[in-house]
């Protein structure tokens, strides 16, 4: 039950964060309201761990790698797939976000030696060629002009440095750092880490107290960052990064939903296709393969009675 909920959660927030960024582009520089973002949650996270009396000492190797956490999972990932979405539109950077999944699960391989369960490759195949579907127009619209290459390059590359993050969030857990811990320090490492970066790319600090820009900042920060990162990081720990980064797949999924309410998002066939395949796929990743044969007997012994 509670990975359900985290994961149920995860995916929600997340997946509507596309939505809320868009309110953040335009007047502020992205680099700059990511560094609100973070100085935000930061506070919030240390506000939390102090109020609750949480242990924040760290020993010298583990803030090492709490530093590079930062620098991958809070900080420079969201600004290089900023950076790529000057190049693709928002469907094709989620496309190649998603490829997450795979990274993770290959990660999981090379850094753990952790077996993969054959299941996971056939789901998270589905899950992307899902994903594919939701946004076929988009990507028969893609072509391979110089820019294009370079958007793209650059939201993979902003999906490796991700997942390098998670494998170092499991790695944190495993020598005993606390999710609320190891992301409060994440998330103030992260603050400096962009603060020094916009200091040396010369970005002007600005705010924009228009309501829309506001209120998603705080959504951001609040929930897309500090109750997001929690829902995901214990998730991590508590069924794996092969298994947890399936809801990277999901967030276009919830992401289409809010834009046909609030975008007029218009369904067609690949979209109903699309979202079958990615709900097979989460089925099939989640659910153990005993419980699969469990199932399928069941069912064979109701079709011969």
């Amino acid at each position: 039950m509670r990975s359900t909920l985290l994961y149920v959660a995860t995916v929600l927030i997340w997946g509507s964060t596309w939505l809320a960024i868009e309110f953040q582009i335009g007047v502020v520089a992205p680099e700059v309201s990511l560094v609100y973002r973070f100085v935000i949650a930061a506070l919030l996270m240390w506000g939390f761990c102090l109020w609750r009396g949480i242990d924040m000492r760290i020993n010298g190797m583990n803030s090492v790698f709490l530093v590079v956490l930062a620098a991958c999972n809070f900080g420079f990932n969201y600004l290089i797939l900023y950076w790529a979405q000057e190049y693709l539109t928002s469907a094709m950077t989620s496309i190649a976000f998603s490829a997450l999944l795979m990274f993770n699960i290959i990660n999981t391989r090379i850094f753990f030696g952790k077996p993969i369960a054959g299941r996971i490759y056939i789901g998270a195949v589905m899950g992307i060629v899902g994903i594919g579907a939701l946004f076929w127009f988009d990507l028969r619209q893609f072509d391979m002009s110089s820019e294009s290459v370079i958007g793209l390059g650059l939201a993979l590359i902003g999906t490796v440095v991700a997942s390098l993050g998670n494998m170092v969030s499991v790695r944190n857990s495993k020598q005993g750092i606390g999710v609320m811990q190891g992301n409060a320090w994440g998330m103030l490492f992260g603050s400096v880490l962009l603060v020094i970066y916009t200091l040396f790319s010369g970005a002007t600090y600005s705010i924009d107290w228009n309501v829309g820009y506001i209120s998603s900042l705080l959504y951001l920060s609040i929930f897309g960052t500090v109750v997001a990162f929690a829902c995901y990081f214990a998730l991590l720990k508590d069924i794996g990064p092969e298994k947890a980064s399936y809801s990277i797949v999901l967030f276009p999924v919830v992401a289409v939903v809010l834009s046909t309410f609030f975008e007029g998002f218009e369904w067609h066939l690949n979209t109903v296709i699309g979202f079958i395949l990615v709900l097979i796929g989460n089925v099939i990743v989640l659910t153990p393969m005993q419980r699969i044969r469990k199932w399928l007997s069941v069912r064979q012994s109701a079709t011969v009675g």
